[in-house]
């Protein structure tokens, strides 16, 4: 670790805005955060035992957005809210090809592990685990190599997109055995071994999780080894027990081997080809992405795929620390979604609708639709926005081929997961951005039928269309008398009422944006259903029956069956399309400020859950933006750290990590549709966001020291500038914006005047 700090500090004076000079800045990613549990002060007040004070991270192999991550393992299941990898394991269990959903608590599926054994074939993990330690492992996202001692071998894994590449290097002469296991739960798929080829191949079937929990998602899980080295000796297994048939399916435990005779510093390379289509599909992409047997080769084009992805943007700091978590959260926000397509755009049909499907160009799926749409996503429309038509299109694509518009796609099927309709969300953002590389009328139709339309029974059981979304529409709000049976989530009246004011707002975006002049009075009006769960005589959102009557007694500071994840007091704040018209329930912007204030000086902000990322940035919208400012401040502190249990909570595929990205660049998307950013004060000296057509923004701060945390003036490209916060168009056309810190808070910002997107 000390050699990766001194190297970071060195790479830290040659930051430039050149990619070439800015070679090595994976050197400062810590693939290992968030693999332990959180040490992070709200998370160890606010988080639930269990899986919230895990970040549930992976030392993640693979590129920006990959197929299939290569991991190490240290966990054999694929059960929800258990990741391939804890860092409080000592025994390593193979080299996963993992479809985890980084930073979740949901379940990996369709995944396989490649296990070395070195001396006595053993095909029972009790008696193949090896102890390993931390100290024994070298972790990039571009690479991964692990010495294990007592088998005299050492373990080294690289990756494509799609694809994976394995060595195993001698250090004496020896027997080695690869183990090759489909990881199902229910005993399910099927591996083959060819020793004549050098092949081995299989698949997981994939199931669901949630709405249809355990049942067919209609594809599968598909690999497919090449081996560069004679094969001695192979077989099939089912636990401890060995068969010398090549192929075995459907059992408990079951694996293919292959054994070799060793010399020592030989070396076994072995090429894998991962595929959610078909066997074929393996092949074709193993083909086209890793057709050779050069290791070190694959490993420096990952290397530099990762290099050319985090000097997207570059941070100048003298504090080495700060680089490292902003890297390490840049890695894990170019995590999801994820790339379901093959390399000649073939794809398992949304919803096991029906078959293969090929698409023109990428399609994605694995998008953790309430946690991302707030900020990772709109990250990624500013610092990877050739991405964004594609991920819309898939969106869309997904609409079509299942009727509905999906929730939460994950495992390419309905969910229903969490609450909510943030495709939607995610598909207004664009739009109003200026995407438009994709069926614009088709989205908006998908988007409507969600918002006006419920399934049939069979098809809303199944996961298709807004949870209650009659009592929503029947009353301004849903009744706690609607229990909301049919989700994974249920109940949680009022924060599925706050969210779909939100998606409402945002659908009517996109229909003024067409001229759906009804269709945008109507979701206008819907918009402001905040209103109706908002108690005046407590200044908070509360649960209310059908009668219009509130629930009593009321708990602001406990978390209440109405609310998502959290207590009233904290989802009060979820109001990002409409702050002046929270702050005039509240009675206006000063009652607004003393609520925020109440919210930090009682300590109930949890950064750890998303439906408070908005609310540091929401003194933005009154006489304190400085308070803004040393809020965010002090959650950048507080709330991320080097190490394994440096991050406060689930990162919930990169949305965490995002928040911190933002924050310490000085901005945040409060509202995330219409492309107005907060502005704070940056973490970092200078920090350049790379932009599409050779411009850039930079960012440049002028302090005198670190605890001058305060904006007192702002200059953007030469002229001075008032407004706190910035827009998409004046942050795509680049330049410079400059800004003054000081010590004590200051007036700037008290004035501006914000369209909260309108």
């Amino acid at each position: 670790m000390k050699k990766r700090v001194i190297l970071c500090s060195v790479l830290a004076l040659l930051a430039s805005i050149s990619y070439t000079r800015a070679q090595g800045l994976l050197q400062c990613v810590q693939p290992l955060s968030g693999t332990a549990p959180s040490t992070t002060l709200a998370a160890l007040k606010h988080s639930e035992a269990g899986s919230e004070k895990n970040a549930n991270t992976i030392p993640a192999v693979g590129l920006p957005f990959g197929m299939t991550q290569f991991t190490p393992q240290t966990r054999l299941t694929e059960n929800k809210c258990i990741p391939p990898y804890f860092y409080k394991d000592s025994l390593f269990t193979g080299f996963r090809g993992s479809h985890w959903l980084s930073g979740s608590c949901t379940q990996d599926y369709g995944s396989f592990t490649i296990m070395p054994v070195t001396g006595a074939l053993q095909t029972t993990v009790n008696n193949y685990a090896q102890v390993f330690s931390h100290q024994q492992e070298v972790t990039t996202p571009a690479y991964y190599q692990l010495t294990l001692p007592a088998a005299h071998l050492v373990a080294a894994v690289t990756a494509t997109a799609r694809c994976g590449m394995m060595q195993f290097t001698l250090q004496q002469d020896d027997s080695l055995y690869i183990l090759v296991t489909p990881n199902s739960d229910q005993a399910k798929g099927f591996i083959q071994v060819d020793a004549a080829r050098g092949e081995v191949w299989g698949y997981n079937p994939v199931h669901r999780i949630y709405q249809g929990w355990g049942k067919p998602a209609g594809f599968n899980g598909w690999f497919f080894i090449k081996i560069d080295k004679a094969i001695a000796g192979s077989g099939t297994y089912a636990g401890d027990q060995r068969f010398a048939a090549v192929s075995i399916q459907e059992q408990k435990g079951m694996g293919a081997f292959v054994g070799f005779a060793m010399k020592k510093g030989e070396k076994l390379r072995l090429r894998i080809g991962t595929s959610f289509s078909s066997l074929e599909g393996a092949r074709k992409n193993l083909q086209a992405e890793i057709p050779g047997w050069n290791f070190e080769q694959v490993v420096a084009q990952s290397k530099q795929q990762w290099e050319k992805a985090l000097s997207r943007i570059q941070v100048e700091t003298g504090h080495d620390k700060d680089k490292r978590i902003f890297y390490t959260a840049l890695y894990h926000a170019y995590q999801h979604p994820r790339l379901f397509s093959d390399v000649d755009g073939t794809y398992p049909a949304f919803a096991g609708s029906g078959g293969l499907k090929k698409v023109a160009g990428q399609y994605y799926d694995d998008f953790s639709m309430w946690d991302i749409y707030r900020a990772q996503l709109p990250l990624l429309e500013v610092i990877q926005p050739a991405m964004i038509n594609e991920l819309v299109r898939s969106l869309v694509l997904k609409g079509q081929e299942g009727g509905w518009l999906p929730i939460f796609p994950c495992w390419n099927s309905y969910t229903a997961a969490m609450i909510g309709d943030h495709s939607t969300a995610v598909i207004a953002g664009a739009y109003a951005k200026g995407f438009r590389g994709y069926d614009v009328q088709a989205a908006y139709r998908l988007m409507r039928k969600n918002a006006f339309e419920t399934a049939n029974p069979t098809d809303y059981k199944n996961g298709m269309g807004r949870r209650a979304l009659p009592s929503y529409l029947q009353y301004g709000y849903i009744p706690m008398e609607d229990s909301v049976p049919e989700a994974f989530h249920k109940k949680e009246q009022v924060s599925r009422t706050l969210e779909y004011a939100f998606d409402d707002y945002a659908l009517s975006v996109v229909a003024k944006g067409l001229n759906k002049a009804n269709d945008y009075t109507i979701l206008e009006q819907r918009a402001a259903n905040y209103r109706n769960v908002f108690d005046t005589s407590v200044g908070m959102v509360r649960g209310r029956y059908a009668n219009g009557q509130w629930v009593t007694p009321f708990h602001p500071d406990k978390r209440e069956s109405y609310i998502t994840e959290g207590t009233p007091r904290q989802y009060t704040f979820y109001v990002p399309q409409d702050v002046p018209g929270l702050a005039k329930l509240m009675g206006g912007t000063d009652k607004l400020e003393v609520a925020l204030d109440s919210l930090f000086a009682k300590d109930e902000y949890w950064h750890g859950n998303e439906p408070g990322h908005q609310i540091p940035f929401m003194y933005n919208y009154t006489a304190a933006p400085w308070k803004t400012q040393r809020a965010v401040r002090q959650i950048l502190r507080e709330e991320y750290n080097d190490g394994p249990g440096g991050l406060s909570g689930n990162d919930d595929a990169g949305q965490m990590s995002a928040w911190y990205i933002w924050a310490a660049m000085g901005l945040y998307p409060l509202n995330p549709v219409p492309g107005e950013y907060m502005l704070s004060s940056p973490l970092f000296d200078k920090v350049t966001i790379q932009l599409p057509g050779n411009k850039q923004l930079q960012i440049v701060c002028h302090k005198k020291d670190d605890q001058a945390i305060y904006i007192h003036k702002v200059i953007l490209n030469g002229k001075s500038y008032t407004k706190n916060f910035l827009t998409y168009p004046l942050i795509r056309q680049g330049g410079k914006l400059e800004i003054w810190l000081q010590q004590e808070p200051a007036g700037w910002g008290a004035a501006a005047h914000h369209s909260n997107g309108r």
